[in-house]
């Protein structure tokens, strides 16, 4: 009972750490769009946009590190450490659509792999499928089994 009223109060604190960074990345994002001049032609318009969908994976991919860096040892307890990642994964959002459906599906890998012990081959597949592919996405973001 102890390591899971631990792992409710990690979560909430995790939680609380990601909204707090998305609104400095917003607070920070926010200023720096509005400085786009107002003569912009279509291809500029379409370079902005690219650009805040790298700034946005950029930021995502920070969250995502961050968030997989806090909580339990994933080699003393992977069951729990795959637990704990579910619910702060889930409160990522991004603009770029790729990273964040690598970013949902790594958080129902992990979910599916908690919900089943750790003992699913299946599981295990989509979970190892699913870090390979944020990591990939994410260099360094440190996703692991």
């Amino acid at each position: 009972m102890i390591i899971a009223s631990q792992l409710a109060c990690g979560a909430y604190a995790r939680s609380r750490m990601v909204a707090l960074q998305a609104l400095i990345g917003l607070a920070i994002l926010l200023p720096v769009s509005a400085c786009g001049s107002s003569g912009s032609t279509a291809a500029s318009g379409t370079s902005a946009t690219s650009a805040t969908t790298a700034t946005a994976a950029t930021q995502a991919c920070q969250q995502v590190s961050t968030l997989l860096t806090n909580g339990p040892d994933p080699d003393a307890d992977p069951v729990g450490y795959a637990e704990a990642q579910v619910l702060p994964l889930r409160q990522v959002h991004t603009a770029d659509a790729t990273l964040g459906q690598a970013i949902s599906t790594l958080a129902n890998a992990y979910s599916g792999y908690s919900a089943a012990h750790g003992t699913s081959k299946t599981a295990t597949a989509t979970l190892t499928a699913a870090i390979s592919r944020i990591n990939a996405l994410c260099p360094g973001a440190g996703a692991t089994l």
